[in-house]
């Protein structure tokens, strides 16, 4: 049963006519209500007939490390500070020479053929310690051709830059990377071949470091040690990496495994060698 009120100051017909007007109100009402609503439909149906399309969000860039001219060549910090910079090739040794050696600097290159020249860098002209000649001369030494011959130890010669020269002697040539040296040499003898290669654990991750042992050694205690042998670098990178790995605390070990075989074999003299038993 329906129940509506009526007005009584109203008639039967003016009740009536009250009534009707809201009707049709009520019915313009449902009326636009039912175009919104078949307005809303479409639009339903229209985006399920839309292909969804994949938004690229560019990624926040990295921030780009620095680089510095020395990371182009082999290079270590010695034990008293001083930065050491090493020839890879016949291009990096030629490089080396002509572009990045300079007055208070000294030469080392060992008595074999071939072999990289290896200059430290004293922009301040201070007095080099005997520790740091040694470290040098041991790079010298381990990064030249007498590491894969398996000779246990060469001389190694030491000079200052005016004496270097491209200068050959008349009739003479002298190939890409090879220099004249002038004047009387002082050396290093019987520098024995090993090196070292070590892993820094910092606030950025782990940085793998390598040259002399005395020079890894004071910056690291993660380290292993170099000697010239027949294991090949790739193996023998992998067998550094578990050493390691294996003495480190539990908490860095993921970070050591995590590092490229490629990082440690650089620094593996010639391709190959053994470690040493300390």
């Amino acid at each position: 049963m329906m129940k509506f009120s009526l007005d009584a100051r109203k008639t039967v017909s003016e009740n009536a006519q009250l009534y009707y007007d809201k009707s049709k109100k009520a019915a313009k009402k449902i009326k636009g209500a039912k175009i919104a609503l078949d307005k809303t439909n479409e639009k339903i149906k229209a985006l399920d007939r839309t292909e969804l399309v994949e938004v690229n969000v560019p990624k926040k860039k990295e921030p780009v490390k620095k680089k510095y001219w020395f990371e182009r060549f082999r290079f270590f910090t010695s034990s008293d500070g001083f930065l050491v910079v090493g020839g890879k090739d016949a291009s990096t040794n030629e490089n080396l020479i002509k572009k990045h050696t300079s007055g208070g600097d000294i030469v080392y290159h060992s008595q074999v053929q071939g072999a990289p020249f290896f200059v430290v860098k004293n922009p301040e002209n201070k007095l080099i310690p005997e520790s740091t000649g040694r470290q040098v001369a041991q790079a010298a030494a381990a990064y030249s051709k007498a590491w894969s011959q398996g000779i246990g130890s060469v001389d190694v010669y030491y000079v200052s830059p005016e004496q270097v020269s491209k200068d050959a002697p008349s009739g003479e040539y002298l190939p890409k990377g090879a220099f004249m040296i002038y004047g009387r040499k002082k050396w290093e003898r019987n520098t024995p071949l090993y090196v070292a290669v070590g892993f820094v654990i910092g606030r950025e991750g782990v940085e793998v470091i390598g040259g002399p042992v005395e020079a890894v050694k004071s910056k690291t205690d993660l380290f292993v040690q170099l000697t010239p042998g027949s294991k090949k670098s790739k193996e023998l990178a992998s067998e550094i990496r578990k050493k390691v790995a294996d003495k480190t605390k539990k908490e860095y070990r993921p970070l050591i495994e995590k590092i490229s075989l490629q990082e440690i074999q650089c620094w593996i003299p010639a391709g190959k060698g053994r470690i040493k038993k300390r």
